[in-house]
């Protein structure tokens, strides 16, 4: 779990990141302070894991904050100017959202956040991940899923209860899930190593549904079961 708070002076762009917090569940949001100087008080009794920090405050800005106090804690920078963003690169924040913020731009945000802080449990663990559909994000526990196949311009995820169809690569989907629990055995296609039922002649066997294994593929596929 990944503890963070907001500063951020304006209550509808807090209210906003509160939202996207509430609805990713390795996040747990510990206060939203509407000025710098409310959330130096809070810092000095605790420390949070992640600062989304507002740039544009009244009495202390966001650069300044950054600049005259050493904090622990990852920082993403959140602003609705783009002139900021080398200045916070030099800070060393982990990423800068551009108002107004998308929810799939604030996942990958915290995505950086996670590999920082847990990159051998990004790598590892089952978790929830999200994948873009046309017209929303769709949630799904990594261990659910089944496997992932290619249907021309679009990936096809089937897990358990449902199918998700997204325009997202392989590339792009592979960087979201646990790297130890899943491999690519074909260019159409990605498997869960847990859900295997069964391997014959370069088939895979899950539940229904038979995955071919290509040569370019099957030695990588082997180490990932320790063969």
């Amino acid at each position: 779990m990944i503890h963070c708070i907001i500063i951020e002076d304006e209550p509808l762009a807090a209210e906003k990141l509160s939202g996207f917090i509430a609805k990713t569940d390795y996040l747990k949001l510990a206060g939203i302070f509407y000025s710098p100087v409310e959330a130096m008080g809070f810092l000095k009794s605790g420390h949070v894991d992640l600062i989304f920090l507002d740039i544009e405050m009244k009495e202390l800005t966001g650069i300044q904050l950054l600049e005259s106090v050493k904090l622990d804690s990852k920082i993403i920078i959140t602003t609705a100017h783009e002139k900021y963003a080398l200045k916070g690169f030099e800070l060393q924040v982990s990423d800068y959202l551009l108002k107004p913020i998308t929810y799939d731009r604030f996942l990958m945000a915290c995505d950086r956040v996670i590999n920082d802080l847990h990159p051998k449990a990004k790598r590892n663990e089952h978790r929830k991940v999200f994948f873009k559909t046309e017209y929303r994000l769709e949630g799904v526990d990594s261990s659910e899923i089944l496997y992932v196949e290619g249907l021309g311009d679009y990936r096809k995820i089937v897990t358990d209860n449902k199918t998700i169809l997204t325009l997202q690569n392989f590339k792009e989907i592979i960087g979201l899930l646990p790297q130890d629990k899943f491999r690519r055995v074909h260019k159409s296609f990605v498997v869960s190593l847990s859900r295997i039922d069964k391997i014959e002649r370069k088939r895979i066997y899950i539940k229904d549904r038979i995955v071919p294994v290509s040569d370019s593929y099957y030695r990588d596929f082997l180490n990932g079961l320790n063969l």
